[in-house]
């Protein structure tokens, strides 16, 4: 028996913003202070995740925060030819005296000092508990990353793809490009007919009721991972109802596409890739998938 079209309108719904917004544009000012050690370094603070893509749901609270540094950055030149890399290595681009370690370590002391001891340095994202109608928060310092796909010889005749990396508490580092993710959910929301985005607060409350309901463990299927799954379902999937969008969608992955070559919404990853901290791992993929059509088909 499927789930009831009244029941998936429900879970379309998005969540509460004014709290989420309360949030962000208090910690955002808190940040941009004119006091802070970095005050005069070209830097910006901006939304990623489900509150910022308008995905969040009743159950999905969070906010969170990056705050890049662009006065350095780091570079993957793998597109580039070989002539270009060696342009690039001629350019005489200087090491950067303030790094990302330097802007993390400033960033932890302005929140510690306006926040005190529900400030968490964190594995990845530095913490913020909730307090009072404040919001839980991650806020990630990050610095710019560059992903070249031209080079000529100058430090302005170039062109990349603009991303953000940071380094997790064990010094791993990672890659992602949030704002390419937000971008391109909108441009798919538009191109499905407003489809996309109800869709994804659709699997997302899916999501929480399995965990609920002890059926999928939390943290198998993350949010920026569902949302990257419809983003790979062609448009014409989305259409009549929300009931059509889930069967149509399911249909198309399970049946019909290539998971090797599912990308993840900022198409600069693949989705399902194992080991890979950007990419969702294939057994999380798979569980949640199948997770998703038993609770639909016996609901």
């Amino acid at each position: 028996m499927a789930i009831p079209e009244t029941q998936l309108e429900t879970w379309s719904n998005i969540g509460a913003v004014t709290g989420s917004s309360t949030t962000y544009n208090t910690i955002k000012n808190v940040l941009e202070s004119s006091n802070t050690p970095y005050a005069d370094k070209n830097f910006k603070v901006f939304l990623q995740g489900s509150y910022g893509n308008d995905t969040n749901i009743y159950a999905e609270s969070d906010v969170d925060i990056v705050i890049k540094l662009e006065d350095c950055f780091f570079s993957d030149l793998e597109w580039l030819s070989d002539n270009e890399k060696e342009l690039y290595k001629k350019a005489g681009f200087i090491d950067a005296v303030y790094t990302h370690i330097d802007f993390k370590k400033d960033v932890l002391k302005v929140l510690t000092d306006n926040y005190k001891k529900d400030v968490n340095p964190g594995k990845k994202a530095i913490e913020i508990t909730a307090s009072g109608n404040r919001r839980k928060t991650d806020v990630i310092a990050a610095i710019q990353f560059r992903r070249y796909y031209k080079f000529n010889g100058s430090t302005t005749d170039n062109s990349f793809i603009d991303g953000i990396c940071f380094f997790t508490a064990t010094g791993g580092r990672i890659v992602n490009y949030p704002k390419l993710h937000s971008a391109n959910l909108t441009t798919k929301h538009q191109d499905s007919n407003g489809w996309l985005k109800p869709m994804s607060r659709i699997l997302k409350n899916m999501r929480t009721k399995l965990v609920n309901d002890g059926h999928i463990e939390a943290g198998v299927a993350p949010s920026y991972f569902l949302e990257g799954l419809l983003y790979n379902v062609p448009n014409d999937k989305f259409a009549s109802s929300y009931q059509d969008c889930f069967i149509n969608a399911m249909t198309w992955i399970q049946t019909e596409a290539d998971k090797d070559k599912l990308l993840c919404a900022n198409e600069q990853y693949y989705l399902l890739r194992d080991n890979m901290p950007t990419s969702w791992s294939k057994t999380n993929g798979e569980t949640f998938l199948n997770a998703a059509i038993n609770l639909w088909n016996n609901w």
